[in-house]
């Protein structure tokens, strides 16, 4: 609650004018059965015309008067409610991008989706509830138990026992509610797992024939997700009738009273009864909000989570921004993902100087990727260090860091936009130790070419029907894994970065195009240290140094000829590639 109060503190204003609006159309609507009881009593007891139609027409002016008060109280309502849910979702968002990966792996993409969809929809329901039902039910409630009071006194222990007996199936409405509907987003979080699962895969699904294995798991986790609603939904279903035969009851007591009610009174009793008309009304909308607010308190629990999550990574005090030309050194690095039993790397060191290029080969599970994700620190090494000419990546300004370090990840990532909106993401780089962006719309056409020229993606960019401005599909589904791996590449080398990583990039090329790619990189404005991953031999064979890992351990380290005579396992991925080695 603590989390919704905070962001309505910022629209208090609006807030309290709804309010207001609220509050008059609560008050018009309980003036209604009072000037009904006038036009009974005044009017059509005494047959006086001019008094019904007196009354009539202050009821039809109260009933304009309160139609205006909800449609204002509907427009502030729904204002709030959406601004409201627009800024969490801001803030859950920006919090995000702030966070590790470490983070990002622990809270899990599905379930971040899930808090920043449908919880803060839940929220922006109950806010919206708040301003259009919660505050007018308490003023209607307890101004119709007044006006019973004083229509017909004789009501009052009535009143006060009903209202007793309300109040606790609204506290039992909460207490049964609140833990059945958190596991309702849980059980959300799994479905949205399992649907993002599926679609990210669908290709590989469809390739195995496997659509039955994966609609069945889709049946368990909506199936789980029905449940838990049918449990949540069922608890909750009790209050409302109870409520409802509560104030039932109350209105045939006050009718069993009053049978000796005089006919000059017959008014007020009309009037006490449709008062008790909007207490139960009054209940009711209470106890629906109810509802919606143990689902926004589940949801505002989950949403905070993620809204108090601190990044697992420290920050230094004072992060610098050194030059960086590219010598890069690991010096005893250890490495383990949080909560795993056993690290991912042990104990490397390794130096590369400016300009080199360094191959990293070993079986599938040595580490290669692991090692390259600690450079740009999206994680941080459990043990040793590793710096940047000569600092500590830990005390280096974060964004300064990545604006000199380039990668392109074992898969190609592209969005949806066109070729040249994609590779434009290459065009903020760190000038001075400052951070330089491109203005939206302005492209550096030069650099944007020859990135592509160096990574073979002019020829057949220029081959489709629109060039540069050829729109790509969701992860640029119309283009060829080696498209994609080429617009990858070229992305990355526009920053002409001082560290280049290039984790396995290049295994949907030919031979001949990778060869090309590769040399091309000494085409580069800025010469970079390039990290090469490579399962190929060679790919790696002709780079300055080699770095073989097996088993989260360095194997050796040296150049090609030094590793065939040195190092085992290196010589082992040589001769399952190339053949048999005859003479060293």
């Amino acid at each position: 609650m603590k989390l919704i109060l905070r962001y309505l503190k910022k629209h208090i204003v609006i807030f309290c004018i709804s309010t207001a609006f609220l509050t008059l159309e609560a008050v018009a609507d309980l003036l209604q059965p009072t000037y009904m009881s006038y036009i009974v009593d005044n009017g059509v007891a005494d047959k006086n015309t001019d008094k019904i139609l007196m009354y009539g027409g202050i009821m039809l002016g109260i009933a304009l008067f309160g139609a205006f008060c909800a449609v204002m109280r509907n427009h502030f309502a729904s204002r709030t409610s959406q601004t409201i849910g627009k800024e969490i979702r801001h803030d859950i968002y920006q919090n995000v991008q702030s966070l590790s990966l470490e983070n990002i792996d622990r809270l899990q993409p599905a379930s971040i989706i899930t808090r920043i969809t449908n919880d803060v929809t839940q929220i922006q329901d109950f806010i919206n509830s708040i301003m259009r039902i919660l505050i007018k039910a308490p003023v209607t409630g307890i101004g119709a138990v007044i006006l019973i009071i004083v229509q017909t006194p004789k009501q009052a222990p009535i009143m006060i026992i009903i209202i007793v007996i309300a109040s606790l199936l609204i506290v039992a409405n909460i207490m049964v509610g609140y833990p059945r509907f958190g596991k309702v987003q849980k059980k959300l979080d799994k479905l949205n797992g399992v649907s993002r699962e599926f679609l990210s895969s669908v290709r590989v699904v469809k390739a195995f024939r496997a659509e039955d294995r994966e609609t069945g798991k889709f049946d368990d986790a909506s199936g789980e997700l029905a449940a838990a609603n049918t449990s949540a939904l069922r608890a909750m279903a009790m209050f409302a009738p109870l409520i409802n035969l509560t104030v039932n009851f109350g209105i045939v007591l006050l009718l069993w009273i009053s049978k000796d009610q005089k006919a000059a009174d017959i008014g007020r009793l009309m009037a006490s009864v449709n008062y008790m008309g909007q207490v139960l009304f009054a209940l009711n909308f209470i106890s629906n909000v109810i509802n919606s607010a143990v689902r926004a308190l589940a949801s505002s629990e989950r949403i905070k989570e993620v809204l108090d999550e601190k990044p697992a990574q420290k920050k230094a005090e004072n992060p610098g921004k050194p030059e960086i030309k590219g010598r890069l050194e690991f010096k005893n690095v250890s490495f383990a993902y949080a909560n795993s039993s056993r690290n991912a790397l042990n104990n490397i060191s390794f130096t590369a100087e400016p300009g080199q290029t360094i191959g990293i080969i070993g079986p599938t599970g040595s580490g290669k990727s692991s090692l390259v994700n600690l450079i740009p620190r999206f994680y941080d090494c459990t043990e040793g260090s590793i710096t940047v000419d000569g600092c500590d990546v830990r005390e280096i300004d974060e964004e300064y860091l990545r604006n000199r370090i380039s990668l392109v990840a074992q898969k190609a990532l592209l969005f949806t936009g066109t070729i040249k909106e994609n590779l434009s993401w290459g065009l903020s780089r760190a000038v001075n130790g400052e951070t330089q962006k491109e203005k939206s719309g302005n492209y550096d056409m030069d650099r944007i070419t020859k990135a592509a020229d160096i990574a073979c993606a002019s020829e057949f960019i220029e081959n489709t029907e629109n060039g540069y401005e050829t729109l790509l599909g969701q992860g640029g589904v119309n283009l060829s894994g080696g498209q994609k791996q080429r617009l990858s590449i070229a992305r990355a080398l526009i920053k002409n970065p001082s560290i280049l990583i290039l984790d396995d990039c290049t295994s949907a090329l030919d031979a001949n195009t990778e060869s090309k790619v590769l040399k091309g990189l000494s085409e580069m404005e800025t010469k970079a240290t390039v990290l090469l991953i490579s399962q190929r031999i060679s790919t790696v064979m002709r780079v300055d140094k080699i770095l073989c890992l097996n088993n989260g351990t360095v194997e050796g380290f040296g150049t090609h000829a030094e590793l065939l005579e040195n190092c085992r396992t290196y010589r082992e991925i040589y001769e399952s590639q190339i053949g048999k080695i005859e003479k060293l």
